[in-house]
């Protein structure tokens, strides 16, 4: 089980996560949801060990993650926001690597990698430089990188990002396949209506801080809300979107 507990980040003394708690537990998938500058990857960060915590506490099977953070981190995968890759690698040499990195052995990582190309439709790439695949491409080798070591707990962040409409079908499959096998899953993404259909709960999060915790069935009664679009809306908002747009309008006509 993962505990998040308490966590808060400040810089230069202001906070960008201010007392985020939450658990998650094998076979359950938590949708990580806010506004841009909510402080959705900071968190992120803060829990696989890319940022320190102000304050508060990362605990991963009943042990904080401070006390063994390089064993902690060999059972993470985790696809960042954004597809940093090393340029002068191709496909198949990056996998490669953090397969290595991993301890892997040889003939498994070969296996699994050659496996991963096919299925990613990157084997026609493999040998080519990661510099020259689109973003779309680079997203399928960060995807195969998270999961050549079977990981326990899946951090995905903004996951969809570049991916092919079947990509990001077999992505939806996959993610719940991984929940019915045990594992947990922490899916933060923009892309609502995804999130609504394979997450078991959201957590929103709104300047920073913990706006709702619960199950999307339960968040639809209470707040009367038909989807995750409208609980979303209705706890975020700071602006008349429609307001916000007709303005737009005005002033693109001059």
């Amino acid at each position: 089980m993962l505990e998040i507990c308490g966590l808060t980040k400040r810089f230069n003394g202001i906070p960008v996560v201010e007392d985020v708690s939450f658990t998650l537990k094998p076979g359950e998938i938590l949708g990580y949801v806010g506004p841009n500058g909510a402080g959705k990857s900071t968190t992120v960060k803060m829990i696989i060990g890319l940022l320190e915590p102000s304050e508060g506490q990362v605990r991963f099977q009943g042990r904080s993650v401070i006390e063994d953070l390089p064993g902690f981190q060999a059972r993470i995968g985790y696809v960042p926001e954004e597809p940093h890759l090393y340029p002068h690698l191709s496909g198949r040499e990056y996998l490669q690597l953090v397969g290595r990195l991993r301890g892997l052995p040889r003939n498994i990582l070969e296996s699994k990698i050659d496996e991963f190309l096919r299925l990613f439709s990157l084997w026609d790439d493999r040998h080519c430089s990661v510099s020259a695949y689109s973003k779309g491409m680079r997203q399928k080798i960060l995807l195969s990188a998270a999961l050549l070591h079977n990981p326990d707990l899946l951090i995905l962040d903004e996951p969809l990002s570049g991916l092919d409409v079947n990509t990001a079908l077999v992505l939806r499959e996959l993610v719940e396949g991984l929940a019915a096998r045990g594992r947990m899953i922490l899916y933060s993404s923009h892309v609502l209506d995804v999130l609504e259909k394979v997450c078991s709960q959201v957590l929103i999060l709104c300047k920073g801080r913990v706006a709702a915790h619960d199950s999307i069935e339960h968040l639809r009664e209470s707040m009367h809300e038909s989807s995750l679009e409208g609980i979303f809306g209705q706890l975020t908002r700071e602006q008349n979107h429609r307001a916000v747009a007709d303005h737009i309008l005005e002033v693109m006509q001059g």
